[in-house]
Formats: structure tokens, sequence, C-alpha cells
């Protein structure tokens, strides 16, 4: 993996492949003209835009207490504010196909680089590396208040819907309406240490088990793209991906916290990595398995080779709200990518049904 010096000069200097051409999504090159520390306040030179795109998508860079988070803005600043988060191991060219649509609607859509992917860096060498679920979720709201926005939709899927659920368990102030790919998925570390789930669960989670070993560790240092390719095809064994749209993901691994914080995330579940202690405060309040107050849309890919759609039946009782769970024929783990038009569609409609409540 590259140094931090390295990495922030290629990410400054290099170029950025937006997805590939189809009926919803975006193609082109977005060059990085800028620094990935600069604030949000001081960015005249990173927003270079698209060309030839409508609706037009900008790569911005905002300031929090933890980061400098690099994140892609399509539609309007004074639309709506939906944020699409995505999962481990992806990054934003997994909503190519799903923000246009959106924007065009008048939504403005926010697609962050989760911290450690892309050009989102940890402002100081001295912040914790944490994967934490809490760091997740804190890093969303500490987003929405870097780009001042009251409120937002927040719509996610793996460690991106896990983030949104506990920005909406632990702030619903904040969030308008929640869209989570397999349901609820906070969760109890401490029960997690004790108690891993079923064999089927252990089997299909194999991944994380791997990352839990030294080599497990060494292997992700030697080749973090093989054991990420091997995920995508493992958990969606119905979309065929290219090894251009491969490619254009992996690029966001290469960055110098990646590993650590991609270990951090999968041993800390299970009680294998200490967490950070200033965010105790938040774990114990999700230990506690809080309800989720805001209205919620559930959007499971019937292929999801990871989590089948068993593991989002029978959780009304922690939604308190609006809550439908709509299952997406032929879609994997990646639902935006795999089923982008009834994913769009569930999106549009939770988006009606919370103007309601």
């Amino acid at each position: 993996m590259k140094g931090r010096r390295e990495f922030l000069k290629d990410m400054a200097t290099g170029a950025l492949i937006l997805g590939s051409q189809n009926e919803f999504g975006l193609v082109g090159m977005l060059e990085l003209r800028g620094e990935t520390e600069k604030a949000e306040e001081d960015r005249s030179r990173m927003e270079p835009k698209l060309a030839a795109q409508t609706p037009t998508t900008t790569l911005k860079m905002a300031q929090t207490p933890s980061l400098n988070l690099g994140y892609e803005q399509t539609g309007p600043d004074s639309g709506e504010a939906i944020v699409l988060l995505h999962g481990w191991p992806f990054d934003p060219r997994c909503y190519d196909d799903v923000r246009g649509p959106l924007a065009t609607a008048g939504y403005r859509v926010i697609v962050p680089y989760l911290r450690c992917f892309g050009p989102t860096v940890f402002r100081s060498p001295d912040i914790f590396r944490s994967g934490q679920q809490s760091a997740l979720g804190k890093d969303v709201i500490d987003l929405l208040d870097a780009l001042r926005i009251e409120k937002a939709t927040l719509v996610g899927y793996d460690l991106g819907g896990r983030a949104a659920c506990v920005a909406a368990a632990l702030w619903p102030e904040r969030v308008h309406a929640l869209a989570s790919a397999t349901g609820y998925t906070i969760l109890n570390l401490e029960k997690n240490a004790k108690e891993p789930g079923s064999i089927e669960v252990i089997r299909l989670s194999w991944y994380r088990w791997f990352l839990n070993m030294r080599l497990g560790e060494i292997e992700l240092e030697r080749d973090p793209e093989a054991l990420a390719r091997e995920c995508w095809k493992a958990w969606s064994p119905k979309w065929q991906f290219t090894e251009a749209e491969f490619a254009a993901t992996a690029k966001s691994f290469h960055n110098p916290d990646w590993i650590a914080t991609t270990l951090n995330c999968y041993r800390i579940w299970y009680g294998n990595a200490p967490g950070d202690p200033a965010l105790q405060k938040y774990e114990d309040q999700l230990a506690k398995t809080p309800k989720i107050s805001v209205p919620t849309m559930t959007l499971h890919g019937d292929s999801d080779g990871l989590y089948r759609t068993s593991a989002s039946e029978g959780q009304e009782s922690l939604f308190t709200s609006f809550y439908e769970r709509r299952i997406l024929k032929g879609a994997g783990h990646c639902p935006p990518k795999e089923g982008p038009r009834p994913f769009v569609k569930g999106i549009e409609d939770l988006m009606t049904a919370a103007k309601k409540v």
C-alpha cells in the first residue's frame, strides 16, 4: 500500500472513472486538481465538473472533526438532500445508475467516500483508526454538519446501511427517512463476541473470520483487490460485472489507512480489536438495540449471497414509524448496481410516504 504523502499526491493529480454509460448512469472522467487536505470552504480548485453530463456530478471535499471527507454531488444545492452510502468493499461507483434519476427529480444527491476509501483521509495521524459502526454513523452526521444540512434521507447497504441505521437511531432529528438494503443492521458488539451466529452465517461471512487472522491481514496487505473481487462474486452471483467496473472501484482501496480501518471494523465485531474510547458512549446506546423512529424502507436483493432475505424478516417491531420491506428480484448484495430501477423506485416511494407521516 502507498504511504500517505504518495497517496495524496496521486489523488490530487490522478483521475477517477465515474461509472459506465447506460440508461441511468454517468460516464466520463473527473480530474482532481486540488489538494485533498483542503477544507470545504477552500475547494475552488477541487470542483471540476464532468463535461456533457446532465445532471452534473462534482467531486468535493468537506472537513469534519476526524476526516477530510470526499463526496460526489449531483443535483442542485437547493434540493432536498439524499445521502447514498456505499458498502465494503465498494465505493460511490455503485450509485452511478441511481443518482441521475434522483437528481433529475430535483434532489441534492450526495455520495460520500466512507472513511479511508478514495480521497477520504484522517486529518491527523493521532486519530484512532476506527471502523466501528458508531464511527461510520457519526461520520454521516458530521458530514451533514459540515454541509449545513439540517435533515437528509439516508440510503445504504452493507457498511453504508449500518452507518445509516446508526445515524437514524442515535440522531433521528437529523434524518428525514431511511432506506437500508437489509433492514436493521445495528450490532451488539458484546453479544457478537460471545455468540458468533449459526454455522450458516459463519460460512457466509468467511471473509470476516479470515480478516480476524494474522494470515488475513497479510493477504489483505499483499493483494487487497483479490479478496474484494472474491467477495463481489460470492455476494452477487447474478451480477456479471466487468473487470473495468471492478477496477474503477478498486482505486478507492489504495488509501493509506484502508487496511487498518478495515481490520478494525471486522475484528471489533468479535472482540478482537479495541474500540475508540471517544465512541464508547455511542456503542453503549447501540448495545441496547434502539428502535428507529424515522420512516424506513428495506430494499433487500433476493440473490444476496451474504445476507439471505431471511435476515431482514420480522423486523417490524424495530421501527416505530412507516415501515415497508421490499424484495428486489435478481439483485444481490449491491442492489443499487444490480437493480437500479426498483432501488430508485423504492427511494422515491419512501420519500412520498415520509411526507405523509
